[in-house]
């Protein structure tokens, strides 16, 4: 029985060990310097095997490794190169759900812009509030195309509603009657005009003696007038 045991202790180990062989380990492998990188490996082959074999590959495994590591941004997620025949702009325009009346691209001024629709610069709460919209809060449907800039145009951004007014119409009102108001005022200060008033009314007899007037004699008798 005790050998029975011991040989089942043994094959136990060593089905653990090879589970262990077969676990995820650390190894590393030459970057594009020569400098060593360490990689999160898994599979039944030594460390040094996989790194013989990683070596074999040479820059080319480590640049494609290189790139999705910094990287998690796919094709589909950029614009295309920018479509220069109508069967290109048609399908550049079938691509972001557009009609090819409406589809106009970037100026292809090297600015990277590639294929992507060029859309009018107004702000998304011009939008109809009232529409079930698929994002209510950016006012954007889904496979909708946004505006290259729409981190500028959401809604409490900049705001590019129409005024009930026109601006042309306001500032014709509000230079009008600037232009009303200087001319009234030199108008008042060329002729000038004050209300009528009489002589200046004082009490006692008009202050007679004060003004220097003979005690000897009986003042002028002064009506004063009462309003």
């Amino acid at each position: 029985m005790e050998g029975g045991s011991a040989s089942e202790g043994e094959e136990k180990g060593k089905q653990s060990e090879k589970k262990l062989r077969q676990a995820h380990f650390i190894c590393t492998a030459p970057g594009e310097d020569g400098s060593p990188v360490r990689l999160r490996c898994s599979g039944s082959e030594s460390p040094s095997s996989l790194h013989a074999s990683t070596s074999a590959e040479g820059e080319k495994g480590h640049d494609s490794l290189k790139y999705q590591s910094t990287s998690h941004i796919t094709k589909d997620m950029l614009p295309g190169p920018y479509p220069k025949t109508p069967e290109e702009r048609a399908a550049a325009a079938k691509k972001y759900n557009m009609r090819v009346e409406d589809y106009e691209p970037y100026p292809d001024d090297g600015m990277g812009y590639g294929d992507y629709p060029k859309l009018p610069d107004r702000s998304q709460q011009e939008r109809d509030p009232w529409y079930d919209w698929d994002h209510p809060d950016l006012r954007l449907n889904w496979g909708e195309p946004m505006h290259w800039d729409l981190d500028m145009y959401i809604r409490n951004r900049v705001d590019t509603s129409p005024t009930p007014v026109s601006w042309n119409l306001m500032c014709k009102h509000l230079f009008g009657f600037v232009a009303f108001m200087i001319f009234m005022f030199w108008v008042g200060d060329t002729y000038p005009t004050y209300q009528p008033v009489g002589p200046k009314q004082y009490p006692y007899n008009n202050l007679y003696l004060e003004r220097g007037g003979d005690p000897t004699k009986e003042p002028e008798p002064v009506v004063h007038y009462e309003i």
